[in-house]
C-alpha cells in the first residue's frame, strides 16, 4: 500500500462514525483514534508514517475499493433546485471561502464562474486543497459557511 492509500484510509475512518480503528497484519500495525467530541486526534501524517519501509508499504491493504461513508448522506435530495448543478466536497475538512483571513472570498453569490475556476479551499490534514468549479455558470447559492467543517460529498455551491 502506498502512502496515498494510508492517507485515504485515514480520511475514510475520519468520515465514519468509528472512534477507533486498528489494523494488524504481520509486522504492519496501524491504529487510529478520534475523540468522541468529534475532534480528530490523528497526528500529522508525516509523524505517523515517517519511515515506513517499501516492504511494509507493500503489505498494507489496498483501500481503492473502500466505500467512502458520508456520500450517501448528501444525495441530490439535500439540494433540490431546478436547473442547478451542485459542486460537492471531494474530501473531509474545513471550508474556507477566501485564500487568507481578511482576504476577499474567491466567489460571491451572483458571480459568474468558469469551469476550473477556484471557488474555495478545503483544509484537510494541514493541506490546503483548492476546490474548482465543475461547471460554468452563475453562483446561485453558497451552501456552507466560512470555517465550517464539511464532509465528503457535501454540497458546497449551487451553480446555474
Amino acid at each position: 500500500m502506498k502512502f496515498e492509500h494510508v492517507l485515504r484510509l485515514a480520511e475514510v475512518i475520519s468520515a465514519s462514525a468509528l472512534t477507533e480503528f486498528s489494523y494488524e497484519e504481520g509486522s504492519v500495525k496501524i491504529s487510529m483514534r478520534k475523540e468522541t467530541e468529534g475532534k480528530d486526534v490523528f497526528p500529522s501524517a508525516g509523524n505517523v508514517f515517517h519511515g515506513i519501509s517499501k516492504e511494509t508499504e507493500e503489505k498494507l491493504p489496498d483501500t481503492e475499493a473502500l466505500p467512502l461513508p458520508g456520500k450517501e448522506e448528501f444525495s441530490g435530495s439535500d439540494v433540490e433546485k431546478a436547473d442547478g448543478q451542485t459542486v460537492t466536497s471531494p474530501l473531509v475538512g474545513t471550508f474556507y471561502a477566501a485564500p487568507a483571513e481578511g482576504a476577499d472570498p474567491f466567489v460571491r453569490v451572483g458571480d459568474t464562474v468558469e469551469k476550473g475556476q477556484v471557488l474555495a479551499i478545503i483544509e484537510a490534514m494541514k493541506l490546503m486543497n483548492e476546490i474548482e468549479s465543475d461547471f460554468s455558470g452563475k453562483v446561485e447559492e453558497i451552501l456552507v459557511e466560512n470555517g465550517e467543517a464539511v464532509e465528503y460529498g457535501q454540497p458546497l455551491f449551487l451553480i446555474r
